[in-house]
């Protein structure tokens, strides 16, 4: 990390609300978690009396089953952005450029800059066709799939196109992929090529965003600079334990995606009702407000009891907000709240039970 850009950054802006008398769909998480994570907690408290194995053999082999690699080639991270972080501090030098999307995940920026590069930026949904000429001169380029916060996922085919090309140019391409589990769609990981670096998160997934769990996936010398570079005991016994344990809890997975699937559908259409709304395949969705504040909307919802995300702060958004999808009955909380609701529907959700 650059000293220098390290005294003169900022930090970034982030959903999450810490007032426990608000519902919040500022932050995407699960509501719910796998049946079963407190016993597993409590067991690996006790066990936190010693230090974790630092090869943690259990994680890694629960993290490879997940996205379909090897174990030897996860890394143990203390959530997603600790994955971002180590893999653009083994990647960029001062002065280097590196290519990130936009709107995206603000910290891309961010953690490019502390490293004393310079982030330029691409619209997300044309990173994929860069030019090589770009490529040449870029160091790192960085795809969010889902795209946080507008929802795409990368085609397949075109990301692993377009890792080739990165490939070519010795190009380090760093695939975020946060949210891909909420989908069904197959992780970069996949593509075993030494310039793909793939960063994920568990803890939206499994509703635990306080646990800090995640891992990164590489091939080759980036794979053995990320293990060298990594800290030693990433991850404490309780992350690790409950991590390995959340990972295997495939009726879990299965029923949040179908969930989030048809809850999303029916938000949506809610939502049409007075937003324009991205199309979306994760666990949120982003709503252009119009000619009415952005400020106004959230002052509104809040009033209500429901936090939600002003989506101004993410560069190139002027009129948006975003939402996150939960359970039915506090999805309708959100949409009463936003004034989207028909009448039949809002007496239904007035004898909605929470998690209902």
């Amino acid at each position: 990390m650059d000293p220098e850009s390290v005294r003169t950054g900022e930090r970034v802006p982030h959903g999450g609300d810490t007032d426990p008398d608000v519902l919040d769909f500022s932050a995407n998480t699960n509501p719910y978690t796998p049946d079963g994570v407190a016993a597993v907690y409590e067991r690996a408290l006790e066990e936190s009396r010693r230090y974790p194995d630092d090869d943690y053999p259990d994680f890694r082999a629960a993290a490879g089953e997940f996205v379909g690699c090897a174990p030897e080639r996860v890394i143990p991270t203390p959530g997603g952005l600790a994955a971002i972080r180590l893999a653009m501090a083994i990647t960029l030098e001062p002065g280097d450029d590196a290519l990130v999307p936009y709107p995206s995940f603000g910290e891309y920026a961010r953690e490019v800059r502390l490293q004393g590069a310079s982030p330029q930026f691409s619209p997300h949904d044309e990173i994929l066709e860069t030019e090589d000429d770009v490529l040449e001169s870029t160091v790192l380029a960085v795809v969010c799939t889902p795209n946080n916060p507008t929802g795409e996922v990368a085609d397949a085919d075109e990301l692993a196109a377009f890792a080739a090309r990165c490939g070519e140019h010795e190009t380090t391409l760093l695939v975020d992929e946060a949210f891909l589990g909420f989908t069904d769609r197959p992780s970069a990981a996949s593509l075993e090529s030494d310039h793909v670096i793939v960063a994920r998160s568990l803890t939206k997934l499994f509703g635990l965003p306080g646990l800090r769990a995640g891992f990164a996936v590489a091939s080759g010398d980036r794979l053995d600079t990320l293990e060298t570079a990594r800290r030693a005991w990433s991850l404490g016994t309780p992350a690790a334990s409950v991590g390995a344990y959340c990972l295997r809890q495939d009726a879990f997975i299965r029923e949040t995606r179908e969930r989030v699937a048809r809850e999303r559908v029916r938000m949506t259409n809610a939502l049409e009702r007075r937003f324009d709304v991205v199309a979306s395949e994760a666990p949120y969705l982003l709503c252009d407000v119009g000619d009415r504040a952005v400020d106004d909307v959230i002052a509104s919802a809040r009033a209500d009891g429901v936090a939600i995300r002003d989506a101004t702060t993410f560069r190139g958004l002027e009129s948006h907000i975003r939402v996150a999808v939960k359970d039915r009955a506090a999805n309708d909380r959100l949409l009463a709240a936003l004034d989207v609701l028909e009448a039949d529907e809002q007496s239904e959700a007035d004898g909605a039970t929470p998690n209902e």
